[in-house]
């Protein structure tokens, strides 16, 4: 035995193949948020789909100048998904998009399931034709406010039903009466199980407060029920490092007399949280200057950093007030007539007011800095507000790639 070639341990147990990666289609691209993230998560796009030109003009921008995960996506297509032909990607692992949300947004005109945009029937197409393992789409949060509510449960039952299609002419209301009695038959199985969590991409390390409804549904054979990612990063943990120790302050070597006045009520908030014993598991939320700190003022340096331009203009009124440096921003917009909130404008611990730049809004929306953007300045910003934030698309991502690769 002992003239035996020594076998070592290796090579008895040789280590186990990296899994492929997972594949999948992104409609509803936009300028590629919820993608990145994905992609960030080792899953390969065989398609990519949005109508918008100015958008897939980006897309290609970033693919013909190799930045990368986007040189590796497939050729953007541009046209309306309701085009969109799924016979080759028949059980694909995952189908992943942000319906246009404008039907449903808090500030938009509220029009649901009546306005032409709401494209959740061609989500719903999706997921019937290309029986795809996993699906996640995004959305606003004002689709879950209590007028939406048969719609949004119009929504859940389509996904969890896909192939029980609308009748010729069928009303949704008719529609939806259907699935709800279908579903309370005896031995009726799901085809798809499908959860929606609310979230703030500001409890997950997006230097915004940006609410958004995810739906994530995996394929009945699949045997398992999506987990939402537990949160990360909290407000009070923020206050804490503000108004407590002080380590934001000192971290950004912001002097006593630059920092703005401390909220009403806040030592009484911090002996409760000091108490508590509050925030040994949580960060603190991401802040504007956070996430802009090592950029220069576009204003008095021009032109010192890529897409980082000073937009004359800004001003402050009623309800139009900006997002405070020192907090997370407010939910960018991209909507009609502008930017309604002061969303898109920062608000100086003085007081004054300016736009935020391209470059400052795309790392409020943790896009890299490497990535470029295409069209005019108010056309880029609508980009940015439309799109998922590269981070929360990422947290949302890991978390379902890690349970279709078990």
């Amino acid at each position: 035995m002992y003239n035996q070639p020594f076998t070592s341990a290796l090579e008895a147990s040789p280590l186990p193949l990296a899994p492929p990666p997972l594949e999948s289609i992104e409609l509803f691209a936009g300028a590629g948020g919820l993608a990145l993230g994905f992609s960030g998560n080792d899953v390969r796009h065989r398609a990519v789909v949005e109508w918008n030109s100015h958008a897939c003009n980006t897309i290609r921008h970033n693919k013909q100048h190799k930045v990368e995960p986007i040189g590796h996506w497939p050729d953007v297509t541009e046209g309306d998904v309701r085009n969109f032909r799924y016979d080759a990607f028949e059980g694909i692992d995952l189908i992943t998009g942000g319906p246009p949300c404008q039907p449903f947004s808090m500030g938009g005109k509220h029009g649901g399931f009546l306005d032409e945009r709401d494209m959740f029937p061609q989500a719903v197409r999706a997921v019937r034709e290309a029986r795809p393992r996993a699906f996640v789409f995004e959305n606003v949060k004002g689709l879950t406010r209590i007028s939406f509510a048969d719609y949004f449960d119009y929504i859940l039952l389509q996904l969890e039903f896909p192939s029980l299609i609308a009748k010729p002419k069928e009303q949704w209301g008719d529609h939806l009466a259907r699935l709800r009695k279908w579903k309370t038959k005896p031995g009726v199985v799901s085809e798809y199980r499908v959860t929606f969590k609310l979230v703030n991409a500001a409890n997950y390390g997006v230097p915004q407060k940006r609410m958004r409804v995810f739906f994530v549904g995996f394929r009945e054979d699949q045997d398992t029920v999506w987990v939402p990612p537990a949160e990360t990063h909290s407000n009070d943990a923020l206050l804490l490092s503000q108004w407590a120790s002080g380590e934001y302050w000192d971290r950004h070597k912001v002097a006593a007399r630059l920092r703005p006045p401390q909220p009403d009520g806040i030592d009484n908030k911090i002996r409760k949280l000091i108490d508590a014993d509050y925030g040994a598991n949580l960060l603190a939320w991401k802040t504007v200057r956070d996430a802009t700190c090592d950029l220069p003022d576009p204003e008095r340096f021009p032109n010192k950093v890529q897409a980082h331009r000073f937009q004359p203009g800004a001003r402050a009124y009623a309800g139009h007030t900006g997002s405070p440096l020192d907090e997370p921003a407010k939910a960018l917009k991209a909507g009609d007539h502008g930017v309604p909130g002061g969303e898109n404008m920062l608000r100086r611990t003085d007081g004054t007011v300016r736009y935020f730049s391209v470059r400052e809004s795309a790392r409020i929306q943790t896009f890299p800095d490497t990535f470029l953007f295409e069209g005019t300045w108010s056309e880029v910003m609508r980009q940015l507000g439309n799109a998922v934030p590269v981070r929360l698309a990422a947290v949302i991502a890991e978390s379902v790639c890690e349970m279709l690769r078990k």
